[in-house]
């Protein structure tokens, strides 16, 4: 089978906020995957995902803001707000028609954690998303899955055919492929970092200092009465 060479990479995800293990699992992407370059996608409205009292999802607007001002130095990042332009929930294989459109004959690499992968199955059009790109599935040790083979979406089972190595399957028809990524585990979570600001503790270091100084001028984790935590 044949691992053929891709040179786009789209980071979709709801980013609230951005930090510091989003970047660097990108840079470990665009690394073993030899990308040109990687497109953060921030969504609009995440279908999966919605506000619960105390922790609420920050506006799309600020969100996108925050991921420009996080990848700026990096010349192999860029955003891309078609899904927040678009506005309404965001579903990824309008995304990736979107931007395949764009570079076709080409198809886009996908970046998605193991997590996410593994509940694909209800996502919209799941089948058709593994036609219009290839998939680079993060692993972080020591939860690193078992075989690929084991673990693929049953939309996808029987169409995709995995390889020995247990890292790689290509699609029999899309010519597409999926393949694990392994990077260094960093223990950095979106949630944690909204509950550190609603308690009025620091985020140094967890996020740019950039996107830090933005989060705490916009107020958006502030709770609800406008006040933090002392």
């Amino acid at each position: 089978m044949t691992e053929t060479q891709a040179r786009i990479g789209i980071f979709g995800g709801t980013f609230n906020p951005v930090h510091i293990g989003h970047l660097r699992a990108a840079e470990e992407v665009v690394g073993a995957l030899r990308l040109e370059r990687m497109i953060f996608v921030p969504s609009s409205a995440p279908p999966h995902k919605v506000d619960i009292p105390g922790d609420r999802i920050a506006p799309a607007e600020l969100r996108l803001e925050w991921v420009r001002l996080a990848i700026r130095d990096n010349p192999h990042f860029e955003v891309d707000a078609l899904e927040v332009e678009r506005g309404g929930a965001s579903y990824l294989v309008d995304t990736l028609r979107a931007i395949g459109g764009r570079i076709a004959p080409e198809k886009p690499v996908f970046t998605i954690g193991q997590d996410a992968f593994l509940d694909i199955d209800s996502w919209r059009e799941p089948k058709a998303l593994f036609e219009l790109a290839h998939f680079a599935v993060i692993t972080r040790p020591p939860n690193a899955l078992a075989p690929l083979a084991g673990w693929l979406p049953h939309c996808i089972r029987g169409i995709v055919e995995p390889d020995r190595s247990g890292v790689f399957a290509l699609h029999r028809r899309a010519g597409t492929w999926i393949r694990l990524v392994e990077i260094p585990a960093l223990d950095i979570s979106s949630s944690d970092i909204r509950n550190r600001l609603r308690n009025d503790e620091s985020v140094r270091y967890l996020v740019p200092a950039a996107v830090e100084e933005a989060i705490e001028k916009s107020g958006a984790y502030r709770n609800t009465d406008g006040m933090r935590r002392r």
